[in-house]
């Protein structure tokens, strides 16, 4: 499985935005101890900002009461804190500007796109401290990496720019893998596309936007119905879930099914989260498939001749 990743963050919607919303400025203009504690969804698309009011004067605690914030999820039950999903916070250090959290190696397990809104929700909350510019985070005393195998250096609040006052919309520069169908319509060829994308978006379901629109390359043809919809994708415990519509049925000239069904089986399995993949129709498991739940079927997959 090869997956790599240049880390490039880039603001939706540039400057402007990021100064509503810059390290100094999060704080409401009706209370100077109100903060900003930013949070990560239940579904793992976005973060949100819930105001804090902060008791502690001393910087050394005003640090210890963000932290005890992003350690205790909220009342509103559909953020979770981003300091508690799954992995453990070691040790907390301050030197100067920048501040260090250490955690262990449960934190690696997080998915791609969980892990960029992890990183964002810390970095928005902690740099709204007097004079911290640049948060790192570290695994168990090590370099951190992203989900995809980039290294991940200090991290500042305008490579987490807000698009629309809620969601934190950062791109990465990603490089995927896709199978498409050969020309008899029996087999399927891999071929490799790098692109931007947002992480707000699911990795999953870029793949599976990428695979429906069709390849880039001579000699590759499409091997899923253009018109098909995506009505959600969902991974758990390394099964994703894909629904699509029921144009996804209709065949994409002299494609099988069973072709169609494997570009969107090999595809998702490429990323390093995903196992197994299920694919209903509207919601269900539709009679002209072979199985519930696929896995990688290498079996069809060949070579392009040129």
């Amino acid at each position: 499985m090869e997956v790599c990743v240049k880390k490039v963050l880039i603001a939706l919607l540039g400057l402007l935005c990021g100064l509503l919303f810059s390290a100094c400025g999060a704080r409401e203009e009706d209370g100077e101890n109100v903060w900003q504690v930013y949070y990560v969804s239940n579904s793992e698309t976005k973060v949100e900002m819930h105001s804090h009011e902060m008791e502690s004067s001393d910087p050394a605690d005003q640090l210890d009461e963000l932290i005890q914030c992003l350690s205790t999820n909220p009342e509103k039950l559909e953020y979770k804190a981003p300091l508690v999903m799954g992995f453990q916070l070691l040790s907390v250090n301050r030197d100067g500007s920048r501040i260090t959290l250490d955690v262990d190696a449960a934190y690696s397990e997080l998915s791609v796109t969980t892990e960029v809104l992890v990183r964002a929700a810390i970095v928005r909350t902690l740099t709204q401290l007097e004079d911290v510019t640049h948060i790192g985070i570290t695994v168990e005393g090590n370099q951190l990496y992203d989900g995809l195998g980039g290294p991940v250096g200090w991290m500042s609040a305008d490579q987490f720019i807000d698009n629309d006052g809620n969601e934190i919309n950062t791109y990465e520069q990603v490089r995927i893998k896709l199978y498409f169908a050969g020309e008899d319509g029996t087999n399927l060829i891999a071929a490799y596309r790098e692109k931007h994308y947002s992480t707000n978006t699911p990795l999953e379901r870029f793949v599976l936007e990428e695979l429906i629109a069709g390849p880039k390359v001579d000699g590759l043809y499409p091997s899923i119905n253009p018109a098909t919809k995506i009505i959600s994708v969902m991974t758990k415990d390394g099964i994703c879930y894909v629904n699509l519509d029921e144009n996804f049925l209709t065949v994409e000239g002299n494609v099988s099914t069973d072709v169609s069904v494997y570009s969107i089986v090999n595809s998702l399995v490429e990323l390093s989260n995903i196992n197994k993949v299920q694919i209903l129709i509207n919601g269900e498991v539709p009679s002209v498939f072979s199985a519930s739940t696929f896995e990688r079927n290498l079996d069809i997959v060949t070579t392009l001749e040129r």
